[in-house]
């Protein structure tokens, strides 16, 4: 009997690149440049998104695989141009740098997976859904996840189509709110990705991120998620947990949280 292994599971933040988290993280009299060491010191994987708002370069990314060490794995949040800002007649170029510029990262084994995060105005209509399509076969090859943040798309008819393309599903906490999806515990693909984003209702769609994502979840909120990693573990070959509550450095404090819960229950990350 071959037996399966048991799946690697990963904790993490969105982002490390925070000034504001001195004292609260880094240490006062850290240099920025030394931001990502330290922090790979605490966590062995990370989620950037820098790439969001420009596009990534292979020298760059290399230059953050030395600074975070051997044992950290890279996440790494599409462009905006693909996800947000679509170009019908400039997209494929823009997609053909992002990808090109992952190489160091392919090359390297330290690729987590590539976020593709869409807007709650990405409907769930035939010209989005093929143009999704598209997106996913020049990704081919690539571990990619994807993150709805429209309720349409948490159908029976998309969750089949991605297991089919071996694209991962992230679920997400959120507020309960009209429109938002829920917290599943599906898995379409080898990777799981969990992004905590906290429960800021009334704040949510104000569009200032400031507020939006200045949460801090309390070892009760985060303990009610055990259960649910175990399952989604349970599931895939490799567990990638993100906090992107960033302010003062709340992420950093979860994902530490988190861990310690995790451990405690058996789930060691």
């Amino acid at each position: 009997m071959i037996e399966s292994r048991p799946c690697e599971i990963r904790v993490g933040t969105s982002g490390y690149d925070y000034p504001e988290w001195k004292a609260s993280f880094y240490p006062p009299d850290l240099s920025r440049k030394n931001f990502l060491s330290f922090y790979a010191e605490r966590f062995n994987t990370v989620e950037l998104n820098f790439s969001y708002y420009g596009m990534p370069r292979a020298e760059q990314l290399s230059r953050l695989l030395e600074a975070s060490g051997a044992r950290c794995l890279l996440s790494i949040k599409g462009n905006r141009s693909f996800t947000h800002e679509i170009d019908p007649a400039s997209w494929r170029e823009s997609l053909g740098q992002y990808r090109a510029a992952l190489e160091p990262l392919l090359s390297s084994g330290r690729l987590g997976a590539v976020l593709l995060e869409f807007p709650p105005s990405f409907a769930y209509e035939p010209e989005r859904r093929r143009y999704l399509d598209e997106l996913l076969r020049e990704l081919g090859g690539l571990p990619v996840v994807a993150e709805f943040r429209n309720i349409a798309w948490y159908n029976n008819r998309v969750f089949d189509a991605l297991r089919e393309r071996g694209v991962g599903l992230a679920s997400m906490d959120v507020p309960e709110l009209p429109g938002l999806p829920p917290a599943v515990d599906l898995v379409t693909s080898p990777v799981g990705y969990i992004r905590f984003h906290g429960r800021n209702a009334g704040t949510w769609r104000s569009g200032d991120a400031a507020t939006r994502y200045d949460y801090l979840y309390s070892p009760e909120e985060l303990g009610s998620w055990v259960e649910r990693v175990k399952s989604i573990a349970s599931k895939a070959a490799l567990l990638l947990i993100y906090f992107n509550n960033h302010f003062r450095g709340q992420a950093a404090q979860n994902a530490a949280m988190l861990k310690e819960l995790l451990a405690d229950s058996g789930a060691s990350p």
